[in-house]
């Protein structure tokens, strides 16, 4: 009982410390796909037409929606855990008798629910210039949550071993906003050259935001059970990591 109260206090924290600045967290994204699907799927889009049997617009609303998860859900444990220890309250967690494992688990959650929030809303401002039905909602979820659950470790190794705040931004801007972009999000690996599929192939996030198109449209370049096992072997490798990192103090007991 005492590892749940624990484990509520640090989620619902984080829940509410990105609630609580709604302006600067939920409305940007909203912003930003709102441009995306205004420019990309409306004026670019009715000039290339369809892409694998649906429109152009269709076919980017999955990726846009997924690429949100993915950045919100890593932005919000990387800042928020960098900033407990640059504000030395990790000194409070590491003297409290707490296990690592609920504590780790407090921030993914904090992490999860941001990235499926604004998920919803880039859904939500979806629909204003698509009309997607559901292909298969259980994929749809399923992935999704993977996803956030899987960038929000990652987002929690990258501020375990940061040094500084220019530190938590290098992954973003030159490691996952690449892959995001180089995962078809707006494009078939299928109209790459032969030696390009080979290397798109090789890109995790070309799974995760297939199986998703997946499930809302039913379209995909990939194996669908691949994607599912390669995300959630991920999150275990992570996971195990991050409780590593956390048992071994790396990064908080400096």
């Amino acid at each position: 009982m005492s590892y749940g109260i624990a484990y509520r206090t640090i989620a619902i924290k984080e829940i509410f410390r990105f609630i609580r600045i709604w302006p600067q967290t939920l409305l940007p994204p909203a912003i930003t796909t709102a441009l995306y699907f205004l420019i990309f799927g409306k004026l670019i889009g009715d000039r290339i037409g369809t892409v694998n049997g649906v429109s152009y617009m269709d076919y980017i609303v999955p990726g846009v929606i997924l690429m949100s998860v993915i950045s919100h859900s890593y932005a919000n444990v990387v800042s928020s855990f960098y900033s407990t220890k640059f504000q030395h309250n990790i000194e409070e967690l590491l003297v409290a008798p707490v296990p690592n494992w609920v504590i780790l688990s407090g921030y993914i959650t904090g992490g999860v629910v941001r990235g499926l929030m604004v998920g919803g809303v880039v859904a939500l401002i979806a629909q204003v210039f698509s009309d997607i039905a559901l292909n298969n909602l259980l994929v749809a979820i399923s992935i999704t949550v993977l996803t956030a659950i899987l960038f929000s470790l990652a987002g929690f190794i990258n501020a375990l071993l940061a040094e500084s705040f220019d530190d938590i931004s290098i992954i973003p801007n030159f490691v996952l906003t690449p892959l995001s972009y180089l995962g078809g999000v707006f494009y078939s690996v299928n109209m790459l050259p032969g030696i390009w599929q080979a290397i798109s192939m090789g890109n995790p996030m070309l799974y995760m935001i297939n199986a998703f198109r997946y499930g809302l449209i039913g379209v995909t370049d990939v194996d669908i059970q691949i994607a599912f096992a390669m995300t959630g072997g991920f999150i275990i490798l992570l996971t195990l990591f991050c409780l590593i990192l956390l048992h071994k103090g790396i990064g908080i007991k400096n």
